[in-house]
């Protein structure tokens, strides 16, 4: 896989919802590595003051704000993804703004690689950005239990959301490496410190 940035050398991490990839992506983070978030990303373009929210509010209308004038993002998640029109404005909207913002934050990393997580790596192009790509995979059963358990959403919200995703096969398919994350903590932590010394090698940066 060919990086469009020549520096410097970028892991693309990602996977469906529910994969764990939040928590390999945290693992990353405790061993030194610079880590740029696209759905933190995707909160800082629609910041209060930013035009992305007033234009979502033109949109949606106040009912995707909080009282406090913040993006109420479970409202607005629960409008978009039972339209697939209206997602797909919201992602005209936002995508342009986000990939400038990822961009920045990959170019001034200084740890010695940085990872780049994003649930819509595959969807977006995004996996373009990246050196190498890491999936972490899940079977799709532990994927809607994990998710129901942490975000309290119900399960057609869950299989919306996993519908409007790529397919695992396509994930996989343009994988690098893959992480299989249906055991401990513990486990997914070791394959990911496993891969972190192949990455510190191919980064040009191993001791």
């Amino acid at each position: 896989m060919t990086a469009s940035t020549a520096h410097p050398w970028v892991l693309g991490l990602t996977g469906g919802i529910g994969s764990g990839k939040s928590a390999a992506a945290e693992r990353f983070a405790t061993l030194g590595l610079e880590v740029v978030d696209a759905d933190q990303a995707s909160r800082w373009v629609v910041e209060p003051g930013k035009p992305a929210l007033a234009a979502l509010a033109a949109h949606f209308g106040q009912g995707i704000l909080q009282a406090n004038g913040a993006l109420d993002r479970a409202a607005l998640r629960a409008r978009i993804f039972a339209d697939s029109d209206e997602r797909l404005w919201v992602e005209k909207l936002l995508h342009p703004l986000i990939a400038s913002e990822i961009a920045e934050r990959l170019r001034t990393a200084r740890s010695p690689y940085a990872v780049f997580v994003s649930p819509l790596m595959i969807e977006s192009g995004q996996y373009r950005l990246a050196n190498r790509l890491l999936v972490i995979d899940a079977p799709r059963e532990l994927q809607v239990a994990r998710t129901l358990r942490r975000d309290g959403i119900g399960e057609a919200q869950v299989e919306a959301i996993l519908a409007a995703q790529t397919t695992r096969e396509d994930r996989l398919a343009l994988a690098d490496d893959v992480i299989v994350n249906d055991g401990s903590l513990d486990a997914l932590h070791a394959e990911v410190d496993r891969l972190h010394l192949v990455y510190l090698s191919l980064a040009g940066t191993h001791s």
